[in-house]
């Protein structure tokens, strides 16, 4: 006859949960829209004090640690503010995207010498969308990707059940999607 163990309650309040690709994108747009901004007013009146490259630079690192500061909290919700190396993966990404625009208008520009305003706005702003999508790519999947530790590790090593419980036991719950056939061990 199997014995099994009283199963343990589950927590009444769970954590909070990380947001969705549509919900996590909707929140990139808005933090990084709104931090864009307010960096586009910030640099004409920080000029005023200081030679407009100046200004630019400050304003967009300002701008850019805001951001991932936001993307860390809210956008992903990791649920702990950004790091060292989240911040410089975020600044990579942010200069990718920088350079993808500028060789937009560069390559604008050599194609058509005097484009309009209007053809300079789409294409700039075409460049920026698509720039701005593969960003978010990088931070959802790179740089705000949730870690295990020992996950390689873990994900080879086959599960073993405890003493007392039977095998029925650890397929019912939650762990069903994690339960793997028990593998007699080669140690």
């Amino acid at each position: 006859m199997e014995s099994q163990l009283p199963s343990k309650p589950m927590p009444s309040t769970p954590g909070p949960s990380k947001p969705g690709a549509l919900s996590s994108f909707v929140r990139f747009v808005v933090c990084g829209g709104g931090v864009g901004l307010l960096a586009g007013a910030a640099v004409p009146l920080l000029a005023t004090a200081m030679p407009w490259a100046l200004a630019n630079a400050l304003i967009t690192v300002a701008s850019t640690l805001l951001c991932t500061e936001l993307h860390a909290l809210f956008t992903f919700g990791t649920g702990r503010r950004a790091g060292l190396r989240r911040h410089l993966q975020s600044a990579g990404s942010a200069t990718a995207a920088y350079l993808v625009t500028t060789a937009a208008m560069l390559i604008l520009h050599a194609v058509q010498p005097s484009p309009s305003l209007l053809r300079e706005q789409a294409v700039y702003l075409t460049a920026s969308g698509l720039a701005g999508i593969g960003r978010f790519l990088v931070l959802r999947l790179f740089v705000f990707a949730e870690r295990k530790k020992g996950a390689t590790a873990t994900a080879t090593a086959p599960v073993q059940p405890r003493a007392g419980l039977s095998a029925d036991a650890l397929s019912t719950g939650p762990q069903r999607a994690t339960y793997a056939p028990m593998v007699p061990s080669v140690a």
